[in-house]
């Protein structure tokens, strides 16, 4: 009898892997007879598991969805992915996720061994995610999940793309890694079209199947992905770009300034640089203004010059807002 439920379990776990398996595979697998899989199937959708089968030459078996989820198997390696997932999740932008991933975490670590825990403990310490401010931009969270098999199965997507201006346009891409900010998601991909690796907001990817077919993934852009696509989608993606002085320490500047609008580098104790783009000059002044921060220009020139029109254009008004003040006043 514990044989048999040893060799259930294993099954079970070889079903899980979300693919279909032919007769001979799954007997050749477990050391049984065809007779005694088909037993083992049976005793499988006796305790809920609805196990699909397809006849034929080229048929076999798969864990096909039941109205109720039945308990899953995990081994350590697929405990502590999902553990850490699940630790991700609930800090990050995955509309309606948040909550349900706190509640299944919690319940998770509740049976996880003590080895497991140690393991998840360390990867969550030792993960730095892409940190923003906080957005409104939500992933799905169905489009995340199917992503990321593509990701793990290198198989190519196929998918309409929608930019900032909502312009529509068909992207085909081998895709590599997913990188998460507080709110939004991002997917790093090599797009065959352009020849080149792009980045891409995962809220505006809308996935087009079928995918594929399969490739041998390629070496990344970069070795920090979070770095790469923090810089290009607050540096690159524009057509001006400049570096200004900060003149407050590292970690200050960090609380005003998000990734998606530019990356820091520390200079010394109360200084840092800040390298952000815009669309030109004039909208980059808003933007350093609106940080609030001390700040000194060291590229471009025509940043400077910039500045000082928009000096002349506030000093303007002010003198009007003084004259209109005093006029109620004169007699």
């Amino acid at each position: 009898m514990v044989e048999t439920s040893a060799r259930l379990l294993r099954l079970l776990s070889l079903l899980q892997t979300h693919r279909e398996w032919s007769g001979t595979e799954l007997a050749g697998r477990l050391g049984i007879s065809a007779r005694t899989l088909r037993r083992d199937v049976d005793r499988l959708r006796g305790l809920g598991y609805p196990v699909d089968a397809s006849p034929g030459t080229g048929g076999g078996y798969r864990l096909g969805a039941g109205a109720e989820l039945p308990p899953l198997l995990l081994d350590d390696d697929e405990a502590v992915a999902v553990a850490v997932g699940l630790h991700t999740a609930a800090g990050q932008g995955i509309e309606g996720i948040g909550e349900s991933s706190v509640r299944a975490l919690a319940k998770l670590e509740q049976v996880l061994p003590q080895r497991l825990r140690r393991r998840v403990g360390t990867l969550n310490a030792y993960t730095v995610p892409m940190l923003r401010g906080p957005g409104d931009a939500r992933a799905d969270g169905a489009v995340l999940t199917e992503l990321a098999h593509l990701c793990r199965d290198a198989e190519r997507l196929r998918f309409v793309y929608r930019d900032h201006d909502g312009a529509e346009s068909r992207r085909t891409v081998e895709p590599h890694r997913l990188v998460c900010s507080e709110s939004r998601w991002y997917l790093v991909a090599w797009d065959l079209d352009r020849a080149d690796w792009r980045t891409f907001r995962v809220d505006r990817v809308e996935p087009r199947p079928p995918h594929g077919p399969r490739f041998v993934p390629r070496d990344p852009p970069a070795d920090d992905l979070a770095a790469y696509v923090s810089q290009g989608v607050s540096t690159r993606a524009y057509a001006a770009h400049a570096v200004l002085r900060l003149l407050v320490p590292a970690e200050e500047a960090a609380r005003r300034v998000p990734p998606d609008v530019g990356t820091l580098e520390a200079e010394g104790p109360d200084t840092c640089v800040l390298r952000t783009g815009a669309a030109d000059l004039e909208v980059m002044v808003l933007h350093v203004l609106m940080l609030g921060l001390e700040f000194e220009v060291l590229e471009p020139d025509g940043l400077t010059e910039a500045i000082g029109a928009a000096q002349g254009l506030l000093a303007r008004a002010l003198s009007r807002a003084g004259a209109g003040a005093a006029r109620p006043h004169e007699v």
